[in-house]
Order: C-alpha cells, then structure tokens, then sequence
C-alpha cells in the first residue's frame, strides 16, 4: 500500500507541470527526484513527512491553476490507479502538551485545492504521519458549507457500514501513517483541517526525547507571493515530577512562556518563506542520579464509564545507578516456520548476535529454535564467554534453516524449565514469532501454572511480535504474566531496530518484583498491568489504577536490586488537577484490557473496553471509525426534516448528515490460516488479483497465443472468405481486447506523465 502512495504522489507531481501560476512565482515547480535519488530511496520516496494533502485525480484534463485557467492540450484516458498532487499549504499550527511520557499531538492548518479547475471537483486525502507508538485520535475538516468529523461507534453498530467501506476511504499506509479522504471538493477551496493524536517520549540516560514528523516538501509552499505564511508552534511539558525541568536540545527556536516546578512553556510564531524543513524535536531531563518515584491522585472525569478514583504512580531510574547489575540467565526462542524465511530470519540472527555480545561473562545463555520440532543450542545454559557466544552465533547461521509447523509450547515449557532452578540471578525468556496458533490460551494457561511455582524470581518472558498474522494480544498476555516486556512490529522495515530495542531495554533491569504498599487495603483496586514490570534503565515505569476508598498518606514502592538486596523508596503522594490521566493512558489501558478480554472471553469486558475506547477517542478491536459529513444546505418552506440552524449570513439553514463508512483498523487476534500457509509477515493485506485483472492478463495473453500462431497473410486469407457480419463481429471482439491489454500502459503514458514519457 505505502509503495502505491509512493507512486502515485510521484505521478501526481507530473501531472503538477500542468498548473499554470503566471510570472508572478515564488517557488521553483515541482522537482521530481532523479532516476538515481529514487533508486536510493525507492521505499520511503514520496511519503509524507509531515501532515499532508493530496488531491485525488481520476481524470487529468481537470488540472489547472483555478485562478489562472490556461490553454492544456487534451489528455485522453484516466489514471488508474489514479494519481495524488499534494496540495499547497497556506498556514499550520503544532500544539503539544507532554504529560509524564505521553505527548498529546494537535495539528490545525490551512490547505487549497489548487491544482483543479474551478468548475471541477476531487476526493482530498489526508496523509498523518505519528511518532514513536501513535495513535490517531481524531480528524476535523471544515470546508465552505461543509465539515467532516471522525467518530468512534461500536464493532456491532459498523459492521454493516463496513461493508460498503471502499479501502481508499481511510486506513493505515503504513503502522504509522494515518490517511482519510474528504470526498468532491471544488477546485480553489480552502480546507482548514484539526488533526490529533497521542505519541510516546523515548528515554535515554535520563532525558526525554520528543519527535515529532514535521518537515514539509518544498513544493506545498504556495506559489503566489503575496500569499501571508504563518507558522506556529506551541509546547508544554508537564513532567510530574514537582522538580525542575531542563531544557536539553530544540530543532525550531522556541521562545520560553512558563517555568515552574516540573512545569515548562513555549511557544514560536513567524511569517516564513518556506514551510519547516526538519521535524520538531525537543529534548528535557527532569530526573536525579538515584531511583525516584511519585503518585498522583485524581477524580474521575464526570463523563468517565469508570467512576472509580484513578492513580497513577512512577518510577525513574535516573542517570547513573550505581547499585550491582543482575546476574543474567537468557533463553532466546526463535520460531524458524517457513514464514520467517530471508530478511526477517535474518534479522533476527543478527539482533541476537548483538545482544549476546552485549552479555558479561558471569551471565549464561541458550538458544532454541522452534518450528513442528524444537532445537538447542546446547542441553544446558552456557557462560556469556567469547568463545560460546561465537559458537552459539556459528550454531545459528547453521541450525536456523525454516521448517514447516508453529509449535508453540513445547520451547516455551524447556526453557522456563531450564530457568526454574536460578538462584541469585534474573532468569529471562526471548520469545520471537510470526505467527498464530489454535492453542494460545491454553498456553496461557500453562505459563500461568508454570510461573507460580518458579520461585520469588520467576522468568521474565519478553515477547516479539512480527507482522500482523500472530496475536499481538497473546503474545501481551505472555509478557504480562511474567512481568515481562512485550514489542511489536508490524512490516519488515524495521525488524532488527524493534528487536534490539526490545533486547536493551530487558537486559537493563535495575529494579525487580516491584510492589506499592499499602494499596491492598483499598476497594476495588485495579492496577494496569495488574503485574508491576520491571523497572530498567532506559525507560521510565508509568502504571495506572482504579480504586475505591481512602489512599492512604504514606506510599512506599518496594523492590529487589541487582545484588538481590531489598529497596524500598517513599513515594511523594499530590494531586493531578492538570493531567488528564485518563487520555495519557487510555491506549495503554485498552490494549492491556484487550489482552485480558481476548484471555478471558469476559463480555462486559468487552462492553467496557468498548465505552472507554468511545469516550477518550483511542480506537480499539471492539470500535470502528466512521466520518460524518454535515451539510449546509438552505431553508425552504417545504423542508420539515434535518436539524435547522441560522447560518452566518442570518439565513435559515438545515443540516444534513451522512455517514461515511471507513474501514476496520484493528490488527485483530492472529490468522491462523496465513501461519499454516506460511504465509510471509508484513503490513497490509496480500492481495490476490481481482476479476478484471484477472480478464485482463487472459485477455492480454490471448492475443499474444493467436499472434503467434498467425502469421498476416493467413489472417487476410482467411478475412477474404468471411461474410460481413462475421466480419463486423471479429473486428468489434479484437479491437475491445487489444484496448483491454495496452490499457494500463497507454493511460501511464497520457496521464500521469503529463506527455513526457
């Protein structure tokens, strides 16, 4: 899907040499990338970098500057698939508010469709590139007599508008970049469009790092001069932590607003004369040396579906800990089914290599392969020396050969096995797959049982999810058992960048079996994950909860630290009047209680997480989105129906809404089938050929076959002896196939190409 984008933004920006802006230029006309630029870049070329518009163009003899209508030789045929010029952008504002290690992302500007004649209409497509986990929370549009606005429904009220969804309405190009389409728009209309969504902060040595992508093309720069460009950009950080707050590095030239205790304030406005050519970035500490930790207190909003009280605790690891390491004993599981085979077996192998490196020598480890069968490296856990870690690396370049079959638990039961018997040590489990079996639950089940009888330190089980085909939420529940870290992704661009994040982040743990005293003594208490992780040095714990009753004054949070010594630290207990708790963990919150209801088959489970994910706007398995378009439209006397207003101009007006059905974002709970079928991960569907392409190759090959087999002077032999209906037949059937076979190429060449190629 994303390469589809990719080609069609670039047949668009041919199209664009059609658009005629008169002397009067401010900018350089759209320059296409080099035949050896795009075959440096050919997988992120021409994909939004930051919020983008495009105009979606079926028929090219629309395209005309809508002001300045200008002489276009005709163009014949369509583009199909049909071509995206980004449209110029006239204003835009960032607003960011960070709250603990969450960024609430709002971005509002201004786009024209200027690329079409005024008399003219086109679909406009929205392109929303997030940072660091994202998640889209909502789109408004406002158009003259029109507005367009996301909205959450059940998974029961959608399923029959998904139906008749059509796949360009709305969906994920790629696991990051959010698109939606506003239908017929007039050539020359302004579009003010609201976007938002929520981010993660990265952790590194103490300091927060925000990125948010923000780096605009050249060519979205309106071409006309006297056109005002206004840019803006807001920030706040609230970082919770009562302490001071500094500021460490900024991309744009922010001017301070606020400084307080935990609290921070900018803010940047100018005219410019080109749109921002590098993403926003921002970087703040706001932590000590030491681990420190804090709680905040909270009603519940008035509106909540939960009417519990909420808490929220942290804990930062802080620069430098200068306390023992653990004494690590790993197990890495690789599933080695057919699926994985080529890059993403290979990528693997090479984050595995990295992390065994990365091992000192009093650790130990072991390495098990998995498909129908399971292989080991060695039948016993082997010393971190160089000397076994470069045999473990040998073993798997020569034992990591695919196989058929997804055997899950059968490795997972050897390896908590051979964990089982540590003693002052960090037992963990690495377990990495593609895909999705009948039995997960089960297997759930089983680590459960398993894991109660492992001792005071049980094994962590840190889970990889690869693609979209294995159950993300089993692999969560895994983790979440074992009080361990769970990391997904979804396409094969960044496989060995995900894994080695997840690896770090393990192997870093500075605090284990964490607990809160004395929540046991409140009502109804629920904590998210219901077991406290680990705490590691390059990520901030944040944990939220619901309770009812009185919190007590005093919390402390307990733990035990590298040297197996007991820690115990007073958490100072405040208020959270200005934090929306709620938003800042809702997507956290929903996959957590996703996990449980996909384990449990609880249905008020369900019910819930489908009432929260409504209520703060974070999209869930149980939700759908839809768009709703309202329409202006005037009074008559006649008109009873519709929901009436007075417009601006003081005249009487209805308004008419329709529903436009979008498709389902959800990543789902696992195929099963595409793991039997060994079927290769990656993001988006595989899709087979439809009906006319289908007709289309038949037919293409059908005249290539009677070509081949007839020479000219037969066919005008045999064209002789035929009667003139036969002939006007023969002569209808074969040009209606020539035009089906050489269709593709001859509206590339009138199309998209502008007549250049």
């Amino acid at each position: 899907m994303a390469e589809d984008f990719a080609r069609a933004v670039e047949d668009g920006l041919k199209l664009a040499k059609r658009i005629y802006f008169g002397n009067d230029r401010a900018v350089a006309a759209p320059r296409l990338a080099s035949p050896m630029e795009r075959a440096a870049s050919a997988a992120h070329a021409h994909l939004p970098t930051a919020p983008m518009v495009y105009a979606v163009i079926h028929e090219p003899g629309i395209v005309d500057n809508p002001d300045l209508p200008s002489y276009q030789p005709h163009v014949h045929g369509r583009c199909d698939p049909p071509a995206l010029i980004p449209l110029q952008m006239n204003a835009i504002e960032l607003d960011v508010d960070c709250y603990l290690d969450t960024a609430l992302v709002t971005v509002t500007g201004s786009w024209r469709v200027h690329c079409v004649m005024g008399s003219k209409r086109c679909d406009c497509r929205i392109a929303i590139p997030m940072g660091e986990q994202g998640s889209i929370l909502g789109v408004e549009v406002e158009i003259p007599r029109k507005s367009y606005t996301t909205q959450l429904i059940t998974a029961e009220d959608g399923h029959e508008l998904e139906k008749t969804a059509q796949p360009q309405s709305g969906g994920f190009l790629k696991p990051n970049i959010f698109t939606i389409t506003i239908p017929q728009v007039d050539g020359g209309t302004n579009l003010s469009i609201k976007m938002s969504w929520s981010q993660k902060l990265t952790y590194n040595e103490g300091e927060f790092f925000l990125d948010i992508p923000f780096h605009f093309p050249e060519y979205v720069t309106p071409a006309v001069k006297k056109i005002s460009k206004r840019e803006k950009i807001y920030l706040s950080v609230n970082a919770g932590t009562g302490t001071e707050v500094l500021c460490k590095g900024c991309s744009h030239p922010l001017k301070e607003k606020m400084r307080k205790a935990g609290k921070l304030r900018f803010s940047y406005e100018a005219d410019v004369l080109k749109w921002s050519n590098t993403d926003f970035s921002f970087s703040y500490t706001a932590s000590s040396s030491n681990i420190v930790g804090g709680l905040f207190l909270q009603s519940a909003p008035v509106q909540d579906v939960d009417q519990r009280e909420i808490f929220s605790f942290y804990l930062f690891p802080g620069k430098q800990q200068r306390t023992k390491a653990f004494k690590r004993e790993v197990v890495f599981v690789v599933d080695i089914s057919k699926s994985m085979t080529g890059k993403p077996l290979e990528d693997v192998k090479n984050a595995i290599s990295t992390a065994l490196s990365k091992l000192s020598p009093g650790d130990s480890f072991n390495i098990m392969s998995f498909s129908d069968e399971t292989s080991l490296f060695s039948t016993s856990m082997e010393p971190a020396t160089p000397d076994t870690v470069e045999r473990g690396i040998e073993w798997m370049n020569k034992n990591f050969v695919v196989a058929d079959g997804t055997n899950v638990l059968p490795p997972l039961e050897k390896a908590v096995e051979m964990l089982s018997n540590t003693r002052g040590s960090l037992p963990m489990i690495f377990f990495v797959t593609d895909g999705s079996v009948e039995d997960e639950r089960h297997i759930c089940d089983a680590m459960k049982k398993r894991l109660a009888s492992a001792g005071s330190v049980c094994p962590r089980i840190h889970t990889f999810g690869l693609g979209i085909f294995c159950n993300h939420y089993f692999l969560q529940m895994l983790a979440n058992l074992s009080r361990g870290q769970h990391e997904s992704v979804y396409n094969t661009d960044h496989i060995e960048e995900r894994l080695d994040k997840l690896f770090t982040r393990a192997l870093s743990t500075v605090l284990l079996n964490i607990t809160i005293e004395p929540l046991q003594n409140l009502d109804e208490i629920e904590v998210y994950p219901s077991n406290i992780p680990d705490l590691t040095s390059v990520s901030p714990l944040m944990i939220y909860g619901r309770y009812r009753g009185k919190f007590p004054e005093k919390v402390k949070a307990n733990g035990l630290l590298g040297d197996m010594s007991s820690f115990s630290a007073d958490l100072s207990v405040q208020s959270a009047k200005d934090i929306p708790l709620d938003k800042v963990f809702a997507k956290n919150v929903i996959d957590l209680l996703t996990a449980k209801a996909w384990f449990s088959e609880d249905k008020q489970l369900i019910e819930k997480i489908t009432k929260l994910s409504i209520q703060t706007g974070v999209p869930s398995e149980y939700t759908r989105m839809i768009q709703l378009e309202n329409t202006e439209e005037a009074l008559k006397p006649s008109d009873t129906g519709g929901k009436k207003q007075t417009g601006s101009n003081g005249e009487k007006q209805k308004l008419i809404s329709r529903t436009i059905p979008l498709q389902n974002f959800g990543i789902g709970f696992g195929d099963t089938t595409a793991t039997r079928e060994n079927v290769p991960p990656g993001f988006g569907e595989q899709r087979a050929p439809d009906a006319a392409e289908k007709f289309v190759k038949a037919a293409s090959s059908c005249c290539a076959s009677l070509c081949n087999k007839c020479c000219c002077m037969c066919c005008v032999q045999c064209c002789t002896k035929l009667n003139d209906q036969c002939v006007l037949v023969f002569t209808q059937l074969f040009t209606a196939l020539a035009c089906i076979a050489c269709f593709e190429c001859c509206s590339n060449v009138c199309c998209a190409c502008g007549g250049d190629e």
